[in-house]
């Protein structure tokens, strides 16, 4: 298991949150991912949000979020992760709202495509954030081009910037971690291993190769023709690019799921984080994404505790309590969180027996 828990969960290191949820408390979220921005400088043929919500382009003010996070930060918000519907460094204040998120005492992530992750850039935000993820779904310039519809020359662009945010964070000793990330598809899956080779020479941290996972509100099909049964197999041949300081985590346990039913009814993971769109809608998670009836509300209007306490979220939670999970997006992200959540709300009767 990798030390990071990407297959697994960390619910489990925030014990006293669980059990005020057990004991029925409104808890406020640990983690908000969050969307500075749905505009986006690629345009991946995987991209369900892309082709499901083409809405009037939004950027986030720097103001209305930090009063977001000075307010959820205190009512135990732990961290926020910077991605969602577009890529987040087009937001021109990204820089300051990530060192501002930091000074609320919130940890801070950043999932990028990297293209604008210039020298620059990585000078002004590593020293604040935990860990950045870029995804590079390509070993070459021309399936890179293909898959994320842009120019050739990004591929080259996007790999030179990671070395210079390794060079970034070795001068400035810095904790962030670097991390990269490649969606298996049919069209890059004889690829895995020439990027991982790359990015072992290039000095980030780690690969994630991970499968598809459908938006249920999405047009496109990518990833649905890739029997990821027979790939599971890779993970052994990636192992061979592992080194002291670079790692190759493939999502197997995760690419094992596609072929089981869940092992939870319903969907209990929800009040430990929300989703905020680009439009400052708050929603209890991507899946739900631009469907107005499930917003609990917009930062840009209100404050983000009002929200949480509202009326209208308690009427979309209480539509959760009956939803059927199983039915609900597959590899979903709180997949994991829900397994361990139904397990202590349905203990097996030998659990004394430790």
């Amino acid at each position: 298991m990798d030390g990071i828990r990407m297959d697994s969960h960390k619910l489990i290191y925030h014990v006293g949150r669980v059990n005020d949820w057990m004991n029925g408390k409104n808890i406020y979220p640990i983690f908000i991912d969050v969307s500075p921005t749905n505009a986006c400088n690629h345009r991946c043929i995987f991209c369900g949000l892309d082709f499901a919500h083409k809405t009037k382009i939004s950027f986030l003010r720097f103001d209305v979020l930090e009063r977001m996070v000075k307010d959820a930060s205190l009512h135990g918000l732990k961290s926020i992760m910077y991605a969602g519907e577009g890529e987040p460094l087009l937001n021109k204040d990204m820089p300051e709202i990530i060192k501002m998120t930091k000074s609320y005492g919130v940890d801070v992530s950043l999932a990028t495509n990297g293209a604008l992750l210039s020298r620059e850039m990585s000078k002004k935000i590593l020293k604040y954030l935990t860990w950045i993820r870029v995804s590079i779904d390509a070993g070459t310039a021309g399936t890179y081009s293909k898959i994320h519809t842009c120019k050739i020359s990004d591929f080259e662009k996007v790999l030179n910037n990671l070395k210079n945010a390794v060079t970034v964070k070795k001068k400035g000793k810095l904790g962030v971690t670097i991390g990269t990330q490649f969606l298996l598809l049919k069209e890059n899956a004889d690829e895995a291993g020439i990027l991982a080779k790359r990015l072992a020479g290039v000095g980030v941290d780690y690969l994630a190769i991970k499968p598809y996972s459908k938006h249920p509100l999405s047009m496109n099909d990518a990833g649905t023709e890739l029997d990821y049964g027979k790939m599971i197999g890779m993970e052994k041949d990636l192992a061979k690019y592992n080194t002291k300081t670079f790692s190759v985590i493939f999502r197997g346990r995760t690419m094992e799921k596609k072929f089981k039913e869940k092992p939870y009814k319903r969907c209990l993971g929800i009040p430990f984080w929300a989703y905020i769109s680009g439009t400052g809608e708050v929603f209890p998670c991507h899946t739900f994404l631009g469907v107005k009836k499930y917003s609990f509300g917009n930062i840009n209007d209100r404050s983000f505790s009002s929200i949480w306490k509202s009326a209208k979220r308690r009427a979309v939670m209480e539509y959760f309590e009956h939803m059927d999970a199983r039915r609900c997006r597959e590899l979903c992200r709180l997949d994991e969180i829900n397994s361990y959540l139904w397990q202590l709300k349905h203990p097996h009767p030998h659990v004394n027996f430790i």
